[in-house]
């Protein structure tokens, strides 16, 4: 096997099987991606910090590692992180100019087991403002395209990783998922993501965020994006495990999956939520799952969690806390004049959020207690039920917009109707509001040739059985396939 042979959309795991095969070296595979990274990254602009001379020292450095026998999970293993997660020495700005030269004075704990685990870093993603949006474009570094098409955006926060992954420019990416940043990139980009557990992986070394714990927040997390959902399962076993501090004790074991054969597994699939429309080619993708999975023997039914209602509650939770946890940075000034115009519009959605801006630290604790209410939900729903099976996002990858057009101006155009931009946020906090695993998944296309994705949540820190089952839609009917043009 050459580097030829294994192409750049062979999946981590094949590329580390050829490296420990000797079919190639790890200094060969990071050329490979090299030269398509100088050939497709100028059109794209989804890798925009770079530290090519020092990958090739770790690749050279991997290559004599393994010739005196080591054996490490990623051992030369080329990939990108999301300019959020700190990397010492690199830029790390959350696409924000006035923290455009703020370089990362340590390894996260998530990079530093992925450097541990013999992982050769090429370089860092781009990402929106604050890691806020599900575009990824921002005055230092400006626009990520999607590879599927350039007018579109690749999802966000996590949009560079997802596009430099669809366009086989690394077989690995390393993001984060508070409003979806994972499971919609990898949604919009035709791959896989993963949200981890909410105490699976070290949430410290983030920005925003702080290099040491904070244990006040909450829903935020760091995962895995990759072109299988095997890949997904090997980054999890490399960067799961204790937060800072907690080792000396803390160990993590993640059960195996419930099982290995679809027609084993009970998939509930979330019934529509009446007051938020969904692109027809997503309730089609998932119509068209359940009747195969049912042909597959597995048990299939619409059903969700006890007290989860029309989830109006649930989202106005979930924008409140998140609201709180993403303001810190706020001028006074824009903060008062947000709370004025959300007021002002006074709707449902308007009033959550103008609370989590206004909150104080008793709100604040009141609101972990109704999110536990849900945890608890789900905790009897997963004795029942092994996953549960919903959209990622309302729409397909949608245009770009412009950076400068305030939230409250914009909207989702799903199916000729205008939905509020902020209700994106909607079906990841299914799962981001109680700490749930869950699995962004390809499924299909639109008739336009766009990717179409869902996700499949799965019980709290067993990560394995939704990671799993979209292994297993894999293989029954269909994963991931490259962008016209890329191949």
């Amino acid at each position: 096997m050459t580097t030829l042979q294994i192409g750049a959309f062979a999946s981590a795991t094949e590329m580390l099987r050829a490296l420990g095969a000797r079919h190639l070296t790890a200094t060969e595979l990071l050329e490979m991606h090299l030269e398509r990274i100088e050939r497709f990254n100028p059109v794209l602009n989804a890798i925009v910090t770079f530290c090519f001379d020092d990958a090739r020292e770790r690749a050279a450095a991997a290559d004599a590692a393994r010739a005196q026998g080591d054996d490490a999970p990623l051992l030369g293993l080329p990939l990108t992180i999301k300019d959020c997660i700190d990397v010492a020495g690199l830029r790390g700005t959350m696409g924000v100019t006035d923290h455009a030269n703020r370089c990362a004075e340590q390894d996260s704990r998530v990079a530093a087991r992925v450097r541990a685990a013999g992982g050769v870093l090429i370089g860092k993603t781009n990402v929106p403002p604050f890691a806020g949006d599900w575009q990824a474009v921002n005055q230092i570094f400006g626009r990520t395209n999607n590879p599927w098409d350039l007018d579109r955006t690749p999802g966000g926060s996590t949009g560079g990783g997802a596009a430099a992954l669809a366009a086989g420019l690394a077989p690995l990416e390393l993001g984060s998922d508070i409003g979806g940043s994972v499971r919609v990139p990898a949604a919009f980009c035709g791959v896989y993501g993963h949200r981890p557990s909410e105490t699976a992986v070290p949430r410290s070394g983030h920005f925003p965020g702080t290099p040491l714990p904070n244990w006040a927040t909450a829903m935020g997390v760091q995962g895995p994006l990759a072109r299988t959902a095997e890949d997904l399962e090997l980054a999890l076993d490399v960067i799961s495990g204790p937060e800072i501090g907690e080792d000396v004790a803390w160990r993590l074991q993640i059960p195996p999956a419930r099982h290995q054969r679809l027609a084993d597994f009970r998939v509930a699939v979330l019934p529509p939520i009446s007051w938020l429309p969904v692109d027809a080619a997503i309730t089609d993708a998932i119509d068209r799952l359940a009747r195969g999975l049912r042909n597959a023997g597995a048990v299939v039914e619409r059903t969700q969690p006890e007290g989860f209602g029309d989830l109006q509650e649930h989202q106005g939770i979930y924008l409140s806390m998140l609201l709180t946890l993403t303001s810190g940075e706020m001028r006074s000034e824009t903060r008062d004049a947000t709370v004025a115009a959300l007021r002002a519009t006074d709707t449902a959605v308007s009033n959550a959020m103008a609370r989590g801006l206004t909150a104080g630290a008793s709100d604040y604790i009141r609101w972990h207690g109704q999110r536990e209410r849900y945890r608890a939900a789900y905790r009897d729903f997963f004795r029942e039920w092994d996953v549960l099976l919903s959209p990622a996002f309302i729409t397909p990858a949608f245009r770009h917009l412009a950076l400068d057009v305030p939230d409250n101006e914009r909207f989702h155009e799903v199916d000729g109707q205008r939905v509020p931009y902020i209700l994106g946020t909607t079906y990841p906090a299914v799962a981001t509001l109680s700490g749930q695993p869950a699995t962004a998944f390809p499924a299909g296309q639109t008739t336009d040739g766009l990717p179409v994705g869902l996700q499949v949540i799965g019980p709290y820190l067993e990560d394995r059985t939704p990671i799993r089952f979209a292994a297993l839609v894999a293989e029954a009917f269909g994963g991931f396939v490259a962008p016209p043009g890329y191949a």
